[in-house]
Parts: structure tokens; sequence; C-alpha cells
């Protein structure tokens, strides 16, 4: 456990907790947390690099799953029913590094929106026309950066789903038919998969890299 959470008050624990487990308004995860030091600004960052990190983990998935397709239709005599077996494998867990890219593009939003929505409302509380003027520009600039890194990513989640439909159809044909046939079908679709997935690194790569421009521009 954190030296954090062992010196924060108990209250804020016990509401950060029932939080977590239940589920509530993110006006009250945002006040718990701010009480912990922690502010919308923060938070997105968290949220970004979460993100960000999800899709280097979904990159790495796609590759192992490529490598392991392309070992499996080099294939001349072995156990289809293994090959199926770690084919099939690969594929649930690309399926699971998509829906966290997913998951985490999504939590961005959320807190996103809430940060636009409480800097717009707060400019209005400044009595400087200088600094609202000055407040005003630094929103602009960060809700461009913000849209431009926000593109990148939902490019590349896009992107995933081709990926998946390829191969879930290639995994379902080898499942339904294990014998040499199959193999030989499944070399013919390497190279469409490969393409695809190249593709998918490329526009994860410009997403991850749009990511840290927008952390380092927004701290």
């Amino acid at each position: 456990m954190s030296s954090r959470w062992m010196t924060a008050p108990l209250n804020i624990m016990a509401g950060v907790l029932l939080l977590l487990m239940f589920g509530g308004c993110s006006g009250t995860y945002y006040s718990a947390m701010e009480k912990m030091g922690k502010h919308k600004r923060d938070i997105m960052v968290d949220r970004v690099e979460s993100a960000r990190d999800a899709q280097s983990e979904a990159q790495e998935q796609f590759k192992s799953a490529l490598e392991q397709f392309d070992s499996v239709v080099k294939l001349q005599e072995t156990d289809l029913k293994k090959a199926y077996d770690r084919l099939s494998g690969e594929y649930e867990k690309s399926v699971e590094a998509a829906d966290n890219v997913v998951h985490r593009i999504d939590k961005v939003e959320d807190v996103a929106e809430d940060l636009f929505d409480e800097w717009e409302q707060e400019l209005e509380q400044y009595q400087s026309r200088e600094l609202k003027q000055a407040s005003s520009r630094q929103m602009q600039q960060t809700r461009r950066r913000y849209k431009e890194m926000l593109h990148s990513m939902k490019m590349a989640e896009k992107s995933m789903e081709p990926v998946l439909k390829i191969f879930r159809d290639n995994v379902l044909f080898l499942k339904h038919n294990l014998n040499a046939q199959a193999i030989g079908s499944l070399q013919s679709e390497f190279a469409t998969l490969k393409g695809q997935i190249d593709s998918l690194i490329g526009k994860m790569n410009k997403a991850i890299e749009s990511s840290n421009e927008f952390i380092e521009g927004i701290r």
C-alpha cells in the first residue's frame, strides 16, 4: 500500500473506496480526488498515459498473434489441434488487448469532457480581462491538442476491428477444418493479415507519439 493511501484521512479513503466499489457520480469522485491532491488535469494525464500504455501493450500482442499465425501457416506435419489452440489463444488475448484500448480511450474522453466544462465555467470567475483571455487561449490550445490526440487514438482503435475480423475468421476456419487444406487456406490470408497489422501498428505509433506530446504540453 502506498504512503499516500496510508496518510490519507480515513473519511477520504472510505469515500474513494465506496466510489470504486459502487461507482458514484463523477462529481463526487473528482471531489474526493481533489482532497487527495489530484485534480482533473492530473487525472487526465494519468488516463492518457494509461491509454498510451494500453496501445503499446496491444501492439505487442498483435505482433505476437501475427508471429503465431505465421508459425501455423508454415507447418507441414503437426498436431493441428494444438496449432488451433495456440492460434485461438492468441486471438482471445488480442481481443482482450483491444477491449482494454477502447476502455482506456473512453476514460480519457470522460475526464476531458469534464475538464473542459469546468475550465469554461471558471473563465467566468475572472475579474481580470487579460488573465481571462490568457486562460481562454490556453484552453483553446489544449483542446486543439486534445482533439488531435483523440483523433489519432480513434484511428488506431478503428484499425483493430479489421485485424480481429480476419483473425477470427481464420481461427474459426481452422477449428472447423483441422487438415492440411486448412493450413493452405490460411497461407493465402497471411499477407492480408500482416498488412492490416502493419497498418495498425503504424497508427498506434502515431497515437502514442501524439499522446506523449499532449502529456508534455499539458504538464
